[in-house]
């Protein structure tokens, strides 16, 4: 009768043991996917920020650091569209610029990301969340065909957004991010209102974008790497 008990106490022990192992996740160092939404232009041309919103797509690498912070490179195709009938404002040189524009535009960012709350699915982080606001910005250069030729600037992307770990390995995340360009040709008008532009960012045109990502995580963390120690 004893060596049975014993003999039950150990299986329940295992049993419990081997449980708690396979509720146990990986964290993963890497993540790819990309995403869909809608790009819009800011500039002479447009008087609203939800005007003349075109389809884009992107593709997205994010390397993690840990639940709170990550870095992304990010390659994104969209259109920028906009009328002079959009806007109010009066142009000097009105009549010799274009009624309206329609530039293909392609983007290559790297930014930091930040997590409010540390993100997971709580198996492989203790006290992680599967559902976290994030805030990011970094560095970017932008590529623009435009009917005065083509065009490449530097932008400052700076945006906010919301994941999801609908599991193990898929991420859902909705983002919105504004692009402060370097130049003031995305649109193929250079200053329109005739005043000399003095600042970096000044009088230049921007764009956003809106979109829905979903990325994949790979390349497990190794649990054991920093266990071992040299006697």
């Amino acid at each position: 009768m004893m060596t049975f008990r014993r003999s039950l106490c150990t299986l329940i022990l295992l049993i419990t043991a081997v449980a708690a192992f396979a509720q146990w996740e990986d964290e993963y160092r890497m993540e790819i996917g990309g995403g869909v939404g809608m790009m819009s232009y800011e500039g002479d041309y447009n008087g609203s920020i939800t005007s003349n919103m075109e389809p884009m797509g992107s593709v997205l690498l994010r390397r993690v650091f840990n639940p709170y912070m990550a870095l992304a490179a990010t390659a994104s195709y969209g259109k920028l569209k906009g009328s002079l009938r959009d806007v109010a404002t009066y142009y000097p040189e009105q009549q010799n610029l274009p009624v309206s524009f329609s530039n293909q535009l392609a983007d290559l960012s790297v930014r930091y990301e930040y997590n409010f709350w540390p993100y997971g699915t709580g198996l492989d982080y203790r006290g992680a969340k599967r559902l976290t606001p994030f805030v990011f910005a970094g560095l970017g250069v932008s590529y623009a065909d435009t009917s005065d030729g083509s065009v490449f600037a530097g932008n400052l992307p700076i945006g906010a957004g919301i994941k999801y770990k609908m599991g193990a390995r898929l991420n859902l995340g909705v983002e919105w991010a504004m692009h402060f360009s370097t130049s003031d040709k995305l649109d193929g008008v250079v200053d329109p209102y005739g005043i000399k532009s003095t600042g970096l960012f000044k009088n230049r045109d921007c764009f956003s974008a809106l979109q829905l990502t979903l990325t994949y995580s790979f390349m497990a963390k190794c649990k054991t790497c920093n266990n071992d120690k040299d006697d």
